[in-house]
């Protein structure tokens, strides 16, 4: 039914005065539920259903979506896409992928749970996830759990013969409370997990259980003097500089000239011995997916092995601008055309515990949060407001809040040790990271 629909929106638009075209469906399915200070407060269940047609007439490419799939709005949507296409001006790089380009083999990667969940069982889950935050001794109040799951379906159908649908799913729970009182200073702070498979969260037990010990810790936060110091980044920033690192080797931002990476493939950018794994075949996988967006074959790829760049991130678009091949990175919705982005990406671990990261530093600052968008991805300079706690002879001994991380990327990239803690949770996943010789600014 899916795929009739699709293949049938490609004749239409093909009769209509398309060149080529693809199409795009989505429908999807959430469940979601709130609960705070011992109350539910939402039960919320809702569908959707979106599909996308891209059509190419010469060299010029248009796209346009619709939820409506009835026969008329279907027709308009070939109709519009037409007419957009012959007034948009030429893009010589569009184009579908050519058949020897398609993903032959289209892997099983265990990336959807069958299994809805009672909507009661996921209030269940908060409930006691707000009530194990609670608990903990400090914490004075609450700005809710929630659970949810979701399920797609995501199927792809173009002129180039090349089509396929395939099934995804996430279950996820989260918590977030206060600690300390009104005028004498109150701390926030959170954990949360998402899944492929419901069975695989952790215990809503002991997600409340570190938010509150969290919230608690970052009690009496000071201000530290700026300086230069060692800056261990927890693994639930650590992960963000791996985002950087994928935007600055995006083939958009390459092709445009707009990355401070722009000159560095085939050299090193992070010290040797370390790797970037991306893996959209990692089976159940929060990013995975068997092929790319433009139905390209993908796979397992060290972007940086031993510590030298190995490649861009391409779609066919940025690949030809390039002069080169697409690497399968293509993702899409159904209201634009592609563009490169990563899968399951990671960086691999060290050989060190976090402890023995520490153990060494007589002066360093360990942070928990990262916020604000200081970050500049044509110079590579970073500047980002922080918190955590102070690092004195090799101990985490207060928590510090108000202050700001700044260096480079380059630099900061060049300078990473990672240690041996690496725990896949996020789709983009880090180990424990430090980082030496970074300004920490403060009163």
């Amino acid at each position: 039914m899916v795929m009739s629909l699709l293949a049938d929106l490609i004749r239409k638009a093909q009769a209509a005065g398309a060149d080529a075209a693809d199409a795009l469906l989505v429908d999807s399915a959430s469940l979601s539920v709130a609960y705070r200070l011992g109350k539910p407060e939402k039960v919320e269940r809702s569908e959707s259903g979106d599909v996308g047609l891209r059509v190419f007439v010469g060299k010029r490419q248009a796209m346009v979506s619709s939820s409506d799939r009835s026969p008329q709005a279907l027709a308009a949507l070939v109709e519009r896409a037409v007419a957009m296409a012959r007034l948009v001006p030429e893009d010589p790089f569009c184009g579908l992928a050519e058949p020897d380009q398609l993903a032959q083999r289209l892997p099983e990667l265990d990336i959807c749970d069958a299994a809805e969940p009672d909507p009661l069982v996921l209030v269940d889950w908060a409930k006691r996830a707000e009530n194990s935050a609670r608990a903990v001794a400090g914490v004075s109040n609450s700005e809710g759990a929630e659970a949810g799951w979701s399920r797609s379906t995501v199927a792809v159908a173009a002129s180039n013969g090349f089509a396929h649908s395939y099934h995804v799913s996430r279950s996820q729970i989260a918590v977030s409370v206060l600690a300390g009182q009104s005028g004498q200073g109150m701390e926030r702070d959170y954990d949360y997990d998402q899944t492929v498979y419901f069975s695989d969260l952790r215990q809503p037990e002991e997600i409340g259980r570190l938010a509150g010990e969290r919230a608690v810790k970052r009690l009496g936060a000071r201000k530290v003097r700026t300086t230069r110091v060692p800056v261990i980044l927890d693994p639930r920033v650590a992960a963000g500089l791996l985002g950087h690192l994928a935007g600055a080797i995006n083939g958009n931002s390459i092709a445009r000239g707009t990355s401070f990476l722009k000159d560095h493939l085939g050299k090193a950018i992070l010290p040797a011995g370390l790797s970037v794994i991306d893996d959209p075949h990692r089976l159940r996988g929060l990013r995975s997916k068997p092929c790319d967006g433009e139905g390209v074959a993908n796979g397992r790829r060290a972007i940086v092995e031993d510590g030298i760049l190995t490649s861009w991130l391409l779609d066919l678009r940025s690949a030809r601008q390039l002069g080169m091949t697409s690497t399968g990175h293509a993702s899409r919705g159904t209201g634009g055309p592609p563009s490169p982005s990563a899968s399951n990406l990671w960086l691999e671990p060290g050989q060190i515990t976090p402890a023995e990261m520490i153990s060494d530093i007589s002066q360093g600052f360990y942070v928990t949060e990262l916020f604000g968008m200081g970050v500049n991805g044509i110079t590579g300079d970073y500047s980002r407001g922080a918190a955590g706690f102070w690092i004195d002879g090799g101990e985490m001994v207060y928590p510090v809040s108000e202050v700001t991380v700044a260096g480079n990327l380059k630099e900061m990239f060049r300078q990473l040790t990672p240690a041996n803690d690496l725990v896949f949770r996020y789709g983009v996943d880090a180990p424990t990271l430090r980082i030496d010789g970074l300004t920490v600014a403060g009163a």
